[in-house]
């Protein structure tokens, strides 16, 4: 029962991760640079995402323009797109898998089943969550190295935005559901190879027999 409830968490966290990795990928604000100017009210903040740039006024307008061009984009832009891609379909793939597999399901077959169906889930997550995990990384690190670059100006300086840490925060939880689910099968696992099923041998009556007919030819 304690297994099937720790699979059950790890069920929900893989879905908050899966869908946190997507609103990670479509989100725009991966990183954000306000420019303020020299009165409030032209305000305006810059926000670019991976798939495109948007850009909102303090008086309520927004304006995105989509990223055409693939080749004209830095490198570790068009690896954030792949990677978190893969990473989306994966955490969906997973989600999918280890809900045949779960203890809680009627599906899957015998119990050996469910219990290869939930570690290639658990594998399943714990790729997702290297795939979204690395990106964000790497983009963290392309802000942080402009932001302490003393020749690029202030107004191309820019901040990680709301969709980098929703990328670390959705890495986590897939990580972590995959390493539970993971954990739950080999344990299973390993509990059957260190236990065996004893095997009862009986003896058969027909050689009872036998040789008790054969005591008697002897006397």
């Amino acid at each position: 029962m304690a297994s099937a409830s720790l699979q059950f968490f790890a069920f929900i966290l893989a879905l908050f991760g899966g869908f946190g990795d997507i609103a990670a990928t479509l989100l725009p604000n991966w990183k954000v640079n306000a420019d303020v100017g020299s009165n409030i009210i032209t305000a305006i903040t810059h926000m670019q995402g991976l798939w495109m740039d948007c850009t909102w006024y303090s008086t309520g307008m927004f304006s995105c323009t989509l990223k055409y061009s693939i080749l004209s984009l830095p490198v570790y832009i068009q690896a954030a797109r792949t990677t978190m891609v893969l990473s989306c379909m994966l955490s969906a793939f997973g989600i999918c898998i280890t809900t045949v597999g779960m203890k809680c399901t009627r599906l899957g077959g015998d119990t050996d089943s469910k219990n290869n169906t939930c570690f290639a889930g658990g594998i399943c997550f714990i790729l997702a969550g290297i795939f979204d995990l690395v990106p964000t990384c790497w983009y963290t690190r392309e802000i942080i190295s402009n932001f302490l670059d003393q020749t690029l100006p202030e107004s191309s300086k820019h901040e990680p935005g709301g969709a980098v840490y929703t990328g670390f925060i959705s890495a986590g939880f897939l990580l972590i559901a995959g390493v539970i689910f993971c954990s739950s099968c080999i344990k299973r696992q390993q509990g059957a190879w260190i236990y065996p099923p004893k095997q009862h041998h009986f003896p058969s009556t027909e050689q009872e027999s036998n040789a008790g007919y054969s005591l008697k030819d002897y006397v």
